[in-house]
């Protein structure tokens, strides 16, 4: 599916093929959920980063986060979040370790997603009491990280684009 997105301000726009394009995994952890603000989490969809054309690069910055995982030592992380540096849109993620993809978060893109069937919530040990869980009854949650893939679940649900 050809993904259209954007920053608050229009000073960033950029496009991608994505085969999961489905914003079904909600991550609660303190990273995404502060850079993100909305609901308490933030939603990856998932990219072919060879096909990600930017606009207004000269706008975009990095962010590498600091992970502090309870019982770990604290590290950066290898995920690069990158964002507008006018309005401060969190536009998408990238990781060395998987270079083929790009994972553009959900609040950014402009083109209509499709709705998930089911939701997975993720890092649920970091998520705060005020933020409510709204599961439904399909709903997969973890702790931390699922096994299954963004591209795994698309498969075992049928809905690749």
């Amino acid at each position: 599916m050809y993904l259209e997105g954007s920053c608050h301000c229009g000073s960033v726009q950029f496009s991608l093929e994505s085969g999961s394009p489905y914003p079904y995994q909600r991550c609660y952890c303190s990273i995404c959920r502060k850079q993100q603000g909305g609901g308490g989490y933030a939603v990856n969809l998932g990219g072919d980063a060879k096909s990600l054309k930017v606009a207004g690069g000269e706008n975009i910055s990095v962010y590498r986060a600091i992970i502090r995982n309870p019982g770990e030592a604290e590290r950066v992380s290898n995920a690069s979040r990158s964002f507008c540096n006018k309005c401060g849109t969190a536009l998408w993620l990238s990781d060395p370790d998987w270079p083929e993809l790009v994972h553009p978060f959900a609040s950014a893109i402009d083109t209509p997603l499709p709705p998930a069937p089911e939701h997975t919530h993720i890092m649920l040990e970091f998520k705060p009491d005020w933020v409510p869980l709204e599961a439904g009854p399909r709903d997969k949650k973890f702790d931390r990280y699922p096994e299954e893939s963004l591209s795994e679940w698309h498969q075992r649900l049928g809905v690749s684009a």
